[in-house]
């Protein structure tokens, strides 16, 4: 077993932490909602405009352009070395993995899959079985074995923990 499993973060001995991390989530999902409209909406206009000087056929990449535009916005930031997307990072949160490995690929992208199944399917379920897991781990949290803290109160714990 690693020393990041032996040391992963606990609400009993680090609250700061998981402090207030479901506002945080809900409030950097408007933001980044907010950006991934744009960047969609981009999409669909490029598409529309393609679609003149192709007789129609751009027209039919604009669902695909608004599926490239998510994914691109999800692997661009959660890719990142900051592991936050823009909202994340506005309210000091990041996705942390939990089984002691590097966020890879997989996870980066199976994470908002899994997020917005849950939201198309039932909006409420993640945000309810947040209130039920020891470390406030939403549906895709589960899934993909990540965990969202608090940036700034993180940098410090893991400082300690090797120390």
């Amino acid at each position: 077993m690693s020393t990041e499993r032996i040391s992963l973060p606990d609400p009993q001995t680090a609250p700061e932490l998981f402090d207030g991390v479901l506002v945080r989530r809900v409030f950097a999902y408007l933001i980044d909602l907010a950006i991934l409209l744009v960047l969609g909406a981009v999409g669909v206009m490029l598409c529309f405009i393609l679609g003149f000087f192709t007789f129609g056929v751009g027209w039919l990449l604009a669902p695909v352009a608004v599926v490239m535009a998510v994914f691109g916005y999800y692997s661009s930031t959660l890719g990142s070395p900051r592991r936050a997307t823009i909202g994340m990072a506005m309210f000091d949160i990041v996705l942390t993995p939990t089984r002691g490995q590097p966020l890879d690929r997989w996870a980066i992208m199976i994470h908002p899959i899994v997020f917005w199944v849950t939201v198309w399917v039932a909006w409420p379920i993640s945000l309810i079985v947040a209130l039920f897991t020891p470390r406030q781990q939403v549906v895709q949290d589960l899934v993909t074995g990540t965990l969202m803290l608090r940036r700034s109160p993180m940098e410090r714990h893991w400082a300690g923990t090797r120390a």
